[in-house]
């Protein structure tokens, strides 16, 4: 799941001009901000949820044609606003909330859908039709908000006593998901892999021990190695996409592949607002972004580094997804993609 640092503090930095939109963008950009320095644990799309209800609140629209421009505009400022550690954090340079970020690209997209579909829409009286999609917009975020922890009920009972446990980097639904099963009483030890090149595996490493969950951490090449002591892998995404494939963390894919081979279950833990109207045919048609890689001053100054951020795992390489709807074979993402957008 992509996310800032948590050291990380945010402030406004793009200014919106004098006039109505861009005051709503303005606004916008601030409750995004606000909602991720009030609680590091919440997620991009969540965020922005909350940031756009904020904007219908504050909407002098007349009509629900207007309304609805205004959140997609504000929807579009959202995913191009700046990141930018605060003065004391003396972390350096501006970061930005990537364009090719696809969780908060579905989050708004779906939101849109879920808040303008209301019947709301049948009124004649735009306040009325506004409050009833505020209304829609907060039930929207805090069944959102809600997610982690049904995902967390649902796949905990795919934990066994004394099983080993494989996952990749840092995941907050997943750590999520291996807490309810620890604290339900089951003994399970979990195998991390480094996570480069950020190295969130270190992060989920931590914060598994702090839980008293026995913990290995493992080089990411190292995943095929030890794959014959894992009894499952479990992993989070960054995007569902249509044909029941997910995106994530470059890795995710040599994962399953390795998990494919040696017959043993792969299991992905998302939440509904991560799934997109995309359909990858192989890692070429992935939105390009591309995370720091320091390769040392040994690399001779002609050769090319290849450091994609993400990669993508197909639907045949899946066992189940575990999600706030339900838990979900491969082939049903689709249908409950239709039940969500249509």
């Amino acid at each position: 799941m992509q996310r800032r640092p948590s050291h990380q503090k945010l402030v406004v930095t793009e200014g919106f001009g004098a006039n109505t939109q861009g005051t709503l963008n303005d606004i916008a950009v601030r409750e995004f901000h606000d909602a991720l320095n009030r609680d590091e644990e919440v997620a991009f799309a969540v965020a922005a949820i909350m940031a756009l209800t904020a904007v219908i609140k504050r909407s002098s629209a007349t009509t629900l044609m207007g309304v609805s421009k205004e959140l997609e505009d504000a929807a579009q400022a959202l995913q191009s606003c700046s990141l930018v550690p605060d003065a004391s954090s003396g972390l350096g340079p501006t970061r930005r909330v990537n364009p090719t970020n696809i969780s908060l690209k579905a989050g708004c997209e779906l939101f849109l859908r879920y808040t303008t579909r209301t019947s709301a829409l049948e009124l004649q009286d735009i306040e009325k039709a506004k409050a009833r999609l505020i209304e829609r917009g907060l039930h929207f975020a805090e069944t959102s908000t809600r997610a982690r922890q049904t995902i967390a009920e649902l796949g905990s009972r795919f934990i066994r006593s004394n099983c080993t446990v494989l996952t990749h980097g840092y995941s907050r639904v997943v750590l999520r998901l291996l807490q309810q099963a620890f604290s339900s009483g089951l003994q399970f030890s979990v195998i991390v892999t480094e996570g480069r090149p950020d190295g969130t595996g270190i992060i989920m490493a931590k914060k598994l021990d702090t839980e008293n969950i026995p913990v290995t951490l493992v080089l990411d090449s190292c995943v095929a190695y030890i794959m014959d002591r894992v009894d499952m892998v479990l992993t989070g995404a960054d995007a569902v996409v249509e044909n029941g494939g997910i995106i994530n963390k470059l890795g995710t894919y040599g994962i399953a592949l390795a998990a494919q081979a040696a017959s043993k279950p792969f299991y992905v833990a998302a939440e509904s607002y991560k799934f997109a109207r995309l359909y990858p045919l192989g890692q070429a048609d992935l939105p390009e972004e591309r995370k720091p890689l320091d390769v040392g001053p040994m690399l001779p100054p002609r050769t090319n580094v290849i450091n994609p951020s993400r990669d993508y795992t197909p639907p045949q390489c899946i066992s189940l997804l575990v999600t706030d709807l339900g838990v979900l074979t491969p082939a049903a993402v689709s249908d409950e993609l239709i039940q969500l957008y249509v």
